[in-house]
């Protein structure tokens, strides 16, 4: 540098009229004049107005000015994956109170722009403490402290609804859930992150929206399912996973334009910025089990309503941001619905390293239009995943990510799907904190002991700087701040 100070600078005195006028901005600065000036011009430069130059012809001022601007939509961002009940609370549970707002605070100072969460409504997620602000219920009517180190939904229940139960109408219920959910989407707003949510393609059996639309359902004349939901023999169960919820008589649905769809997806826009369709694959082709039966893999594939499903939503809602979850067996008509309407597909880490280099989850293979995860809710932490892998399979990541020998897995693991050539990158908050296998959300194929896990009772999120510091170096590293 000490010599590049003692050169001259290029002498201009016998370059063109024009070629002095269209100085850089260093340039401009060494000779005294205004970087400012600089960037007006090039800002009066349109796209338009260099089009219009015939070839041959000079270029307007400001030419070299215009850069390519990446659009809003085409930004790079990450975010992380965190269940509102995993949140620490005092009543055995997370919530919608402040705890829901700090973590929003520390997405924000880790440079994180997205919260992906899998809210339902469920209203044991009303803040007792909201209550007790907005005056429906007394201080000393509180529960003492409930320290658990999972939730245990019946306890959780037992201590929470009597007391909400004290509003009684239903419908109450359901307005203090959107009010206090709506603070915490404001806040989110304020900070310039944006939540996605998780629609379940299939609704349970017992539930009031089949009760009450029964012929946008396949049901025999008693009321009772004649097929139902599941997916043939996959990763997590040789024999299938049978769901067990009632499949849609799509043709039925079809004939009222998608009515109960268009109400469905309204009420998720009504909560969320953006949400991910779980099993998208089922608008393309679904797996219909003959009710009764014991497993799935007697089942047997139909189509299902494809690009008349989204057409119609499209025209009764307009454009929304939709992620596919595109998991699991996707053939080809899947991967074109997906592409036609411009959603986002998703790969999981933890599936890249087994199959080969086609893999489509292994970081070469990815897509710009797409969501990276770690690991997704379904998925064991990465801990539990390294330490349970086949050799064989460990042998491929150390090919691969030759720093997991050197580094935590963990980081290992997130520095790749952020370092990813995908839009979108997202990170379970147990893959952060490092947890092992007890920290599991979600056991696909299983009944019980899922969706338990909570944040340390110790941790909060102000003992997390250090891993929101860590996280946003690599956001910067890798263009998604």
């Amino acid at each position: 540098m000490a010599l590049a100070r003692t050169l001259p600078l290029p002498q201009l005195a016998s370059a063109s009229p024009f070629r002095r006028r269209r100085l850089l901005p260093a340039m401009a600065q060494a000779r005294g004049l205004p970087a400012r000036g600089i960037a007006c011009r090039a800002a009066s430069t349109t796209p338009a107005a260099v089009a219009a130059v015939g070839v041959g012809k000079e270029l307007p001022e400001g030419y070299e000015q215009m850069t390519p601007i990446v659009e809003e939509s085409q930004r790079r961002r990450a975010g992380v994956l965190l269940h509102p009940t995993s949140l620490r609370g005092p009543h055995g549970i997370g919530d919608f109170g402040d705890e829901a707002l700090a973590f929003l605070s520390w997405l924000r100072d880790a440079g994180c722009t997205l919260w992906q969460d899998a809210n339902s409504g469920n209203t044991l997620l009303i803040s007792l403490e909201e209550l007790v602000k907005d005056g429906l219920l007394m201080e000393d009517e509180l529960p003492d402290p409930l320290d658990l180190e999972y939730v245990e939904f019946d306890t959780v229940a037992n201590l929470k609804e009597p007391l909400i139960a004290k509003i009684e109408i239903f419908m109450a219920h359901q307005f203090l859930f959107q009010k206090q959910w709506q603070r915490v989407r404001s806040h989110a707003q304020k900070l310039g992150i944006s939540i996605m949510g998780d629609m379940p393609i299939y609704v349970g059996y017992h539930s009031a929206d089949v009760w009450a639309n029964r012929k946008s359902f396949l049901l025999d004349k008693k009321g009772f399912p004649t097929f139902v939901s599941g997916v043939p023999p996959d990763a997590f169960s040789e024999t299938g996973q049978l769901w067990n919820s009632p499949l849609y008589d799509w043709k039925s649905m079809e004939a009222d334009g998608f009515a109960w769809w268009v109400k469905r997806i309204k009420r998720a826009l009504d909560l969320y910025d953006e949400f991910r369709i779980d099993h998208f694959r089922g608008l393309a082709g679904f797996w219909a089990v003959p009710s009764g039966a014991k497993v799935a893999m007697v089942g047997s594939w139909r189509a299902g309503p494809r690009n008349a499903f989204f057409d119609a939503l499209c025209k009764a809602v307009g454009k929304t941001n939709i992620i596919a979850e595109d998991l699991g067996v996707i053939t080809e008509d899947v991967v074109e619905l997906r592409k036609s309407i411009g959603a986002p597909g998703m790969a999981v880490l933890q599936f890249a390293f087994g199959g080969g280099p086609g893999n489509p989850h292994l970081p070469h293979n990815h897509e710009l239009n797409q969501v990276v995860y770690t690991g997704t809710h379904d998925n064991d932490t990465v801990v539990g995943w390294w330490r349970t892998l086949p050799e064989e399979e460990k042998h491929t990541v150390l090919k691969y990510l030759p720093e997991v020998s050197k580094s935590d897995v963990s980081w290992a693991l997130i520095s790749t799907a952020l370092s990813s050539v995908a839009r979108t990158s997202m990170v379970p908050m147990q893959d952060i904190l490092g947890l092992d296998s007890s920290a599991r959300m979600n056991t696909p194929a299983t009944q019980k002991g899922n969706w338990r896990w909570r944040i340390p009772s110790c941790v909060s999120f102000d003992s997390l700087s250090s891993e929101a510091a860590q996280l946003k170096e690599l956001l910067a590293m890798y263009n998604r701040m």
